[in-house]
């Protein structure tokens, strides 16, 4: 990611060709599951705001990071087993497809944290 970015297309179209379909992949199953959030570019990479923050992705020359803010990896550790993960990050190889019901899952989760957060 060389120049600067005005928005998640620029962010697609600056990854590495071979790349683009999964990242557009993702980003269509963020924009699916949560249809209200906020899509901007935040710390040089897609950001998704829902009622707080609730995804950022970026793209790395062996993987792509979902960042989700805690807990929800912790508490989905389980179904993660096969990932590597830390506090907030999940990669996915780019040599296989990406988890797409597992994604859904893991926003869900975070979309269901930030509501209660707000409610109260």
């Amino acid at each position: 990611m060389k120049k600067a970015l005005k928005n998640v297309d620029d962010y697609i179209a600056d990854a590495p060709k071979e790349l683009r379909g999964k990242l557009r992949q993702l980003r269509t199953t963020i924009r699916k599951t949560a249809p209200a959030a906020e899509e901007r570019i935040s710390y040089r990479m897609p950001y998704y705001g829902y009622k707080g923050r609730l995804v950022y992705f970026a793209v790395f020359k062996k993987h792509i990071s979902l960042f989700v803010p805690p807990p929800v990896i912790e508490e989905h550790k389980n179904v993660l087993k096969d990932y590597e993960t830390a506090k907030a990050t999940i990669r996915f190889p780019i040599d296989k497809p990406l988890p797409i019901q597992l994604i859904k899952k893991l926003i869900k989760a975070r979309m269901e944290k930030n509501s209660l957060k707000k409610s109260r």
